[in-house]
């Protein structure tokens, strides 16, 4: 007799094909897998298979969960298929990561998910793999997350360890998280873990789908029509959960864009900021591309009469910068789009530029919630790579800045080493800068401003706490 386990589902009742929203969630892991941005090819197999309206969002849900949580049910799957998950086969291991997302944390009844996706086995992988996967989630089915988070977190001593098991982040990660909160966050001793597991936790919620609307473009009207409402999270944030933000005429001509509230803020710190002397209407965005913030401060400019350069060292970036400025161009905006290395330009154009962005290259750990495979591919040796970059990027900024004038420093990330070391580093270099408190021009629509941005004079946000990714912004005058 067979020690082979059989499958509970009668053969007339099995699911012969793969639905197209589990087969393009699985073929977005694959070419995840292979080096693939997990937003631009879920957007792809989506139009390949058609896919809308609520099939478009469970199948978004189940693929960034599925990426987001590989941490958690990575443990699991060893116990269930009891073997080290490295001797699983990957594609294989990738629908059985699907298969258990879809019943520790989605409303799919158990004999679906299973059932569904064995069949994306059977037809993506072979036939004889549905076989092991059905076996393998059938054991995952019999207990419920908490039991299995209970699990697989016995027998490890330090509390990081087991933070970093239930909410999937690498170990490394939770300790940079844990720091930043340490010198950041106001967080006393005892009530540290706490928000560090509320952190975490924040870090596997999508949160809102957030428009900017570009001021003096017209935007607002149609936003308001298409049924997207305005956020209090930032003087230009709306609110969108009605579908795709593409169908919205404002973002199809760029008059607005999807743009995280704290990304923003960044922009609003550097317009808010007063200049001493006479305001010459120069402004540079030093890292422009994709061309978020820069949107912002283009439409700005066209109001204030001023004059924007945005540089970007990729070629292919600063023409994503070029397009996403060309609502801004049609409306009159004096902009010019400039291509090189960023840690030049201080030298090449000395004090011309009354207000600077330095929006820095950084581990986007700030960002996690929403870049879902971005936490597993990033070392703690990137950070080696990126500080020299960033303390150049913002010497030159600081060059390129005229006496009297500001820089804004800005990362998506907590992370000490890209934040509060950059600007001491900066400070002690130089001996004609001032920082500024920056945290009282971190305020909401309604002009109110943001609590809880640490100790400052930079203000740090935290995505558990404000509801944002996790931006740092420190504010230079140039003396």
């Amino acid at each position: 007799m067979s020690d082979r386990p059989r499958s509970r589902t009668r053969p007339a009742d099995r699911q012969r094909r793969s639905d197209p929203a589990r087969t393009a969630a699985y073929l977005t892991l694959r070419a995840v897998a292979d080096g693939a941005y997990a937003n631009l090819e879920l957007g792809e197999q989506q139009r390949r298979a058609r896919l809308s309206g609520r099939d478009a969002a469970f199948c978004t849900e189940l693929t960034h969960g599925t990426l987001r949580m590989r941490g958690l049910y990575d443990p699991i799957l060893a116990v269930a298929a009891r073997r080290e998950v490295a001797k699983i086969d990957e594609p294989v291991l990738d629908v059985l990561r699907l298969g258990v997302h879809q019943l520790l944390a989605m409303r799919v009844p158990d004999h679906a998910a299973v059932s569904a996706t064995v069949a994306v086995a059977r037809q993506e992988i072979s036939q004889g793999s549905g076989g092991f996967v059905n076996a393998v989630l059938r054991r995952v089915s019999e207990r419920d997350r908490a039991a299995w988070v209970a699990e697989v977190t016995t027998g490890l001593d330090e509390a990081v360890d087991i933070l970093a098991r239930e909410h999937s982040h690498p170990v490394w990660v939770v300790r940079a998280l844990r720091a930043a909160l340490l010198t950041q966050g106001e967080s006393t001793p005892a009530e540290l873990e706490s928000e560090l597991s509320a952190l975490l936790a924040a870090n596997n919620d999508p949160g809102p789908l957030t428009v900017a609307a570009r001021p003096g473009l017209q935007a607002e009207g149609d936003l308001t029509a298409a049924g997207a409402t305005p956020s209090n999270a930032a003087p230009t944030a709306w609110t969108w959960s009605r579908g795709n933000p593409a169908d919205l005429a404002p973002v199809r001509d760029g008059r607005a864009a999807v743009q995280d509230a704290g990304s923003q803020l960044v922009a609003a710190v550097l317009l808010e900021a007063e200049v001493e002397g006479v305001d010459t209407g120069q402004w540079l965005d030093l890292c422009a591309g994709p061309g978020g913030k820069t949107g912002l401060l283009a439409a700005a400019a066209l109001a204030r009469g001023a004059r924007l350069s945005a540089h970007e060292v990729a070629p292919h970036r600063a023409e994503l910068v070029r397009k996403t400025l060309e609502a801004a161009r049609l409306a009159g905006a004096q902009v010019e789009v400039t291509t090189g290395d960023g840690t030049t330009v201080g030298r090449e154009h000395p004090d011309r530029f009354d207000r600077v962005l330095v929006d820095a290259p950084c581990t986007g750990l700030g960002a996690l919630r929403r870049r879902p495979e971005a936490r597993w591919r990033r070392q703690p040796g990137d950070l080696v790579e990126l500080a020299p970059l960033q303390r150049g990027l913002l010497a030159s900024a600081l060059q390129a800045t005229r006496p009297g004038g500001v820089v804004v420093y800005a990362t998506c990330s907590p992370h000490i080493a890209e934040t509060a070391l950059v600007v001491q580093d900066a400070m002690m270099r130089s001996g004609s800068v001032t920082q500024l408190d920056a945290r009282p021009l971190v305020r909401h629509r309604d002009g109110s401003a943001y609590e809880g941005l640490g100790p400052g004079p930079g203000a740090q946000l935290f995505t558990h706490r404000h509801g944002t990714d996790a931006m740092f912004v420190c504010l230079l005058r140039r003396t």
